[in-house]
């Protein structure tokens, strides 16, 4: 005779553990990167040349006699003679068909050079696009995301307009919104709710004015490893050979910045 009580099934554990709209900015990124490894060499070039954000591109849309200039950038680059020479034809290309590609601002996140580069992007992202979007819901993370994408792109093109260097990855926007959930993220135990554990605690309902966060040693220090090893890692990665291209530490400040502005903004139309 059994003697086991009939319990309830217990409720089912989903797999990720992520708002949807995040796992499917996750997956979409992991997906897109998956196809083009399969894709004909022609094809996969196409697509980077449709989406990918050139910098000397929006130079000569915007002002046609910088052509000379931007050949001679490609020129003046470093590499061997082959990188140079590349570089060299495909400004030659750019002058030849310099049209803007608006789009661009946005889509070149969606592209990535490597595994490597959009695993570590879909982890950041997941870590801090997660409390976004459960504080703000979809649409808002999504607005803070594609502005701080495109605001990133801006900054890069405007520090570096002659680049022949294709810019992509999501970097930009995930920063935006690893700078918007520092608005909230490093609250007070009191204020988050004193006795829980972190993920126990509920999401704080206010922001924190910068004032406030300059006064959280938490918030503070977070920001500053941010920004240096941002830094230190965007100059250093291509000399010290961690990188096999230079780091767009730009973008990634332009979308950071942006994002930390843009969330109060985008909190206050989504409580009104």
């Amino acid at each position: 005779m059994d003697a086991t009580p009939d319990l309830p099934r217990p409720p089912r554990v989903p797999v990720f553990n992520m708002p949807a709209v995040v796992t499917a900015s996750v997956g979409i990124l992991v997906l897109i990167h998956a196809v083009r490894q399969v894709l004909p060499d022609v094809w996969d070039i196409t697509l980077l040349l449709d989406l990918a954000l050139v910098p000397a591109r929006w130079t000569l849309a915007l002002d046609p006699d910088r052509a000379t200039d931007v050949i001679r950038a490609a020129a003046a680059s470093g590499g061997g003679a082959l990188e140079v020479e590349a570089r060299k034809a495909f400004a030659a290309y750019l002058v030849a068909d310099p049209g803007s590609m608006p789009w661009t601002f946005v889509t070149y996140a969606l592209l990535h050079g490597s595994w490597a580069h959009v695993l570590l992007n879909s982890v950041w992202l997941a870590a801090f696009g997660t409390p976004v979007a459960r504080r703000c819901g979809a649409w808002r993370y999504g607005l803070i995301a594609l502005v701080s994408t495109a605001a990133g792109g801006f900054l890069h093109v405007l520090i570096d307009p002659l680049s022949t260097v294709p810019l992509i990855g999501a970097s930009a926007g995930v920063s935006g919104l690893m700078a918007a959930a520092v608005r909230f993220a490093f609250q007070p135990v009191e204020a988050a709710g004193a006795g829980a554990v972190p993920w126990q605690r509920p999401v704080p309902t206010r922001l924190q004015t910068i004032p406030e966060l300059l006064r959280n040693r938490s918030a503070v220090v977070f920001l500053a490893i941010w920004f240096v090893t941002n830094l230190l890692f965007g100059l250093a990665a291509l000399p010290l050979g961690l990188s096999d291209s230079a780091v767009a530490w730009d973008a990634h400040l332009g979308g950071f910045v942006v994002g930390f502005l843009l969330l109060p903004l985008v909190d206050r139309l989504g409580r009104r």
